[in-house]
């Protein structure tokens, strides 16, 4: 079965989010949201109870309240009476029956099992079959575009209630592959025993355990579509109770350089040395597919690539993978262990959107904080031409390294690149003190906090910051907005399509004093 709606041909309209101006609850800790096994067995045998969904919780969960609509004849006992209980697969303003999965002092949590009445309008049948199981993904029961919406209303929200801040302009939502989107992951693999049949796929929800998958509509369908043929492959060899996990990276097939039509790699974690008999069965299935090959028996320095061909280059430790920005004419090159964005589709349009808020003139200087392997830094590179240039700062050798070499291939020669740790104050490093017009900063999820303690020094006039965490966001444009910089646009692109994650983006302006 092939994804059904892999696509969407408009972006929702750029409007200041409604829900911005009301409270979306705050979910509890994770930790905190682990129920006991005594609770467990409890709530297993409890029958389900009906709940009115007022609201949604930040990971887009319903939300409800013991007591709204409901008595005590219908479960609602009166001591529990305005307590909260967060609903997954449950949508604003439905009535649905909830099967309770854990019970605190403070909240309670559970599943909705049907939704009896005013189904939202904006409720999808997931296109997975899997889904509400597999822990790989949380919303296939909402419209794509009504979950990117509400991710915006969730920045909005974050914003006012930490920076009290919100932008002068809202931005239009950046969508692209909303199926079959998934380049790097890691899957779980188990043998069962009793089964005669291997695991292999993301956990269950709230558990240890593996799901049991035969497809993923998340994943890059060259692998999504493939789990049933690797769950056969594992399952006959001599070492099938030895593969613990598969690390897979996919890059665009590029015929003509090195690797470039072996364009999906997987590395096998093997607890144990593998058979002869069962290499040879792994090399005809990823040479079939035109795979790269890796067996991983001990630490990541142990990552081997296996040949599979004559023609396979094995003087170093790793295989090529690329992406491609054709807006700037740009192709990067990283290997199977490299940090790299999940969706290639929304990474075109989001490096582009970047750009363009830097409003970038020929000549002018930029500083790529977190650069990784250029992402940004190449396109910046392109816009400020050879009188202009660009400086990546990365705390990784191995990725300013990366970011050297893809400079290199792709003939851009006003660029420098750093290894720094971030954390600490470098504004009295060479590099910082060069000056600066505008400033390209995509953390990790912890954000930037240390870095906005010394940012004032590079004396940016422009500053985009790129975040995969709108909580440390919105922590930061305080910052921002302290040392005197107004919020000039905001808004999220969706990178995570039907999970609780989001991409979102920030530009600031210096005020003029």
């Amino acid at each position: 079965m092939q994804p059904t709606d892999s696509k969407t041909s408009t972006a929702p309209e750029a409007t200041t989010p409604e829900s911005a101006r009301q409270t979306i609850t705050i979910p509890p800790n994770k930790k905190k949201s682990k129920p006991s096994s005594k609770t467990r067995r409890r709530l297993k045998e409890a029958e389900p109870l009906p709940f009115s969904i007022d609201g949604l919780s930040h990971d887009g969960r319903g939300v409800a309240i013991y007591g709204n609509g409901f008595g005590v004849d219908d479960g609602h006992i009166e001591d529990k009476h305005g307590k909260k209980v967060f609903v997954s697969f449950a949508l604003p303003g439905e009535s649905a029956l909830v099967k309770l999965t854990n019970s605190r002092a403070s909240f309670e949590e559970g599943d909705a099992v049907s939704i009896t009445a005013n189904p939202n309008p904006e409720r999808a049948v997931p296109p997975c079959p899997h889904f509400g199981v597999c822990g790989g993904c949380s919303l296939q029961h909402w419209q794509p575009d009504g979950q990117i919406n509400f991710k915006q209303s969730v920045l909005a929200e974050m914003l006012i209630h930490q920076a009290n801040a919100e932008p002068d302009t809202w931005l239009a939502p950046v969508v692209g592959d909303r199926l079959g989107y998934r380049t790097k992951a890691r899957l779980g693999v188990r043998y069962v025993a009793k089964k005669e049949t291997a695991l292999v796929g993301f956990r269950e929800r709230s558990s240890n355990f593996l799901a049991e998958l035969n497809e993923c509509h998340i994943l890059d369908p060259r692998i999504g579509f493939e789990i049933e043929n690797l769950k056969a492959l594992i399952s006959t060899l001599e070492s099938r109770d030895k593969i613990a996990q598969l690390e897979l990276a996919m890059g665009e097939q590029i015929d003509g350089l090195p690797d470039g039509n072996q364009p999906v790699a997987l590395i096998v974690r093997n607890l144990a040395p593998l058979s002869e008999a069962d290499v040879e069965k792994l090399k005809a299935f990823f040479a079939a597919r035109s795979w790269q090959l890796y067996l991983q028996p001990k630490g990541a320095d142990s990552i081997q690539r296996i040949a599979l061909s004559a023609d396979d280059d094995m003087s170093q430790q790793f295989g090529r993978l690329y992406y491609q920005l054709p807006e700037f004419d740009l192709t990067y090159e990283f290997i199977p262990t490299d940090f790299t964005q999940v969706n290639l589709s929304v990474n075109r349009q989001m490096t582009k959107l970047a750009c363009d808020l830097l409003d970038l003139k020929a000549g002018e200087r930029v500083l790529d904080l977190f650069s990784g392997l250029g992402n940004f830094s190449l396109p910046l590179a392109r816009l400020v031409g050879e009188t202009g240039s660009v400086v990546g700062v990365e705390g990784s050798d191995a990725m300013t390294a990366r970011a050297a070499d893809n400079a290199r291939r792709n003939g851009l020669n006003n660029t420098e690149f750093y290894s720094q740790d971030l954390t600490h104050d470098c504004s009295d490093q060479l590099w910082a003190n060069q000056g600066f017009d505008a400033l390209l900063i995509d953390p990790p999820r912890s954000g930037a906090w240390e870095i906005m303690q010394y940012l004032p020094k590079f004396n940016a006039e422009r500053i985009v910051y790129v975040s995969c965490n709108p909580a440390t966001l919105a922590r930061d444009t305080k910052a921002l907005l302290e040392q005197g910089y107004r919020l000039t646009h905001a808004g999220v692109m969706d990178m995570f399509c039907h999970t609780g994650h989001v991409e979102s983006i920030a530009r600031f302006e210096k005020v003029a004093v």
